[in-house]
Formats: C-alpha cells, structure tokens, sequence
C-alpha cells in the first residue's frame, strides 16, 4: 500500500465511510509481510519514498517470485535486480505486463511514464552497458528521466566531446568504467553535477577484477566525484534518482513560491 492509498484510507475511516476492522484488514499485513523465508518491508515506500527493491541474486525463482507477489499485491512499483533466466521467465509468467531487461538482469512492472528532471548514465566500454543498464533501470523506477551515452571511454575521447551539452544539462551523471577506471575523472572535470563513479570488472588480469578501477576513481583528482562498489549499477541508479528527485522537487517548490500558491 503506498502512501496516497493510506492516506485515502484514513480518510475515508474519518469520514466514517470504511469501519474500523475493514481497514484493519486491509493493512494486515502492513508493515511487514512474513513470508517465512523472507520479512517483506512494506512501510519503506513510507520512510524512502520508493517500496523495496528485490535483489534476485542467491534466492529460488520461486522465493523471488514471492517476494514480488506481496508487492505487487500491496500495489508497490516492482523492480527486481541480479535476475537470472529461470527467475526472469518465471516473473514473465506471472506478471505479462512487466518488462524484462535481459541485459541489465532486471524485471520491472510499473506504470511506464516520461520520468522527470535528468539523469546521465555514461559508459566507457560496450561491456560495461550490462552495469550502466542496472543503473538505468533503478533511476527510471524511481522516476527519473533518464538518457544512456554508451562506449565514450577514454581510449577514444573525441567521441565524448559531441555530447558535452547533456553532460552539463544531467542532474546527475552516473559514470560506467572497467579498465583503469579513468573516464569518471574526466567527466567530473566537465560536468557540473554529481558524478556517481561506477567500476566495472572488465580488463585483463591486472584490473583485479574490478580493483584497479576502484582504487582509480577513490583516489579520483576531479571533484564531484563519488563512487559505489564494484559492478553496483544498482546503487548508482539509486543515488542518482535520489538526487534527480531532491532537484525536481525543489525547482516545483521554488516554482510554488514565486507563483504565490
């Protein structure tokens, strides 16, 4: 049950249209749901503003499958990460009208709409798109709007150079890199938003799998720059539809207050 059904809810007891065991009933299994093998958090959309996300990752199809079931019931936006193929036809099969992103190894079922602000997602390499895909299917679900700007690495940084209006349009840029890890570095030393640097574990065997790129973007000379686990495009979405959503909101607000409503 999502924030705007609670609040309907509540109403509608005030008002004396809903009894009070009826809407009991209908938050029983609010705020958590005891599936036995996994508690199910239905209150985060309440702290967070967005339900709880389900990591596909070491669980049965089946466990995911039921973890997603009680969202979906409770009427929460779904998005599953780290789905393999037996979790993926399963959620096909249960939820038609989901959409499955084979690359990204997501599932997501929400009503699809436009997003709102600007979100950035950049990656070095063609190998590197699986993550940076992670990143865009998490900063959609939490409505932003988001754009992809794939193989701009800086093996060849002319093909960075057309394109540096949307980097200084983007609320927020996530950055995909394996190799050295450079790219976030440069992007921070053109972009004036944050930059969310994600390393990859693409390269040979001196990028240790992924550490090389790591170390590369902690130790990072441009500022602005921050960055996320290893092959985490999830956490990287997540950050940057926090900040897309924290820069919406408050031009709405400033909005509000210079049309005096």
């Amino acid at each position: 049950m999502q924030p705007k059904e609670i609040r309907e809810l509540l109403e509608a007891v005030a008002r004396g249209d809903c009894g009070v065991e009826a809407a009991l009933a209908r938050l029983k299994d609010w705020p958590v749901e005891d599936l036995g093998f996994a508690q199910v958090d239905h209150h985060r959309s309440l702290r967070r503003g967005f339900p709880e996300i389900v990591f596909a990752g070491g669980k049965e199809p089946a466990e995911t499958e039921a973890i997603a079931v009680a969202l979906v019931a409770q009427g929460a936006r779904l998005l599953v990460t780290r789905a393999g193929e037996a979790t993926l036809a399963r959620l096909r099969a249960r939820f038609p009208e989901g959409r499955a992103n084979e690359r990204a190894r997501t599932f997501a079922l929400y009503p699809p709409a436009e997003g709102e602000g600007d979100v950035l997602v950049i990656s070095a390499g063609t190998s590197d798109i699986p993550v940076a895909e992670e990143a865009v299917e998490t900063a959609r679900a939490l409505g932003a709007r988001v754009s992809t700007l794939y193989d701009v690495g800086v093996a060849g940084l002319n093909r960075l150079v057309p394109h540096l209006d949307r980097l200084h349009r983007a609320h927020a840029i996530v950055a995909v890199a394996g190799m050295e890890g450079a790219l976030p570095s440069v992007i921070g030393s053109l972009a004036a938003c944050l930059v969310i640097a994600v390393p990859t574990s693409v390269g040979y065997g001196t990028s240790l799998g992924g550490f090389t790129a790591l170390l590369g973007m902690l130790n990072s000379c441009a500022s602005g720059v921050v960055v996320v686990n290893i092959d985490n495009g999830f956490g990287a979405g997540f950050a940057a539809g926090l900040v897309n959503r924290s820069i919406v909101e408050a031009a709405a607000s400033a909005g509000e207050r210079r049309s005096g409503t």
